[in-house]
């Protein structure tokens, strides 16, 4: 996912916590395929990355592009 051109961007730090799973999830389910989206986090979204393993197994691809310390960037990308 060399030279990403993102059709969103979530920071998730400035989602409530309760929701900012379900909100990166919605997020998410709005690209078209081939779209990718750039997550940011102040931690490594690992636990996100596996719920994404498990509730969209195979519509999805995951490059870190940032992996802290303070900052985490992610390419979200739908098949």
């Amino acid at each position: 996912m060399s030279e990403i051109k993102y059709a969103a961007k979530v920071h998730a730090p400035d989602i409530e916590p309760r929701i900012r799973h379900p909100r990166i999830f919605e997020v998410f389910d709005e690209l078209k395929a081939g779209e990718v989206m750039e997550l940011t986090n102040d931690h490594d979204p690992k636990p996100l990355q596996y719920q994404f393993m498990m509730e969209r197994k195979d519509s999805f691809e995951w490059e870190y592009i940032e992996e802290g310390p303070m900052l985490w960037r992610v390419a979200i990308g739908k098949r």
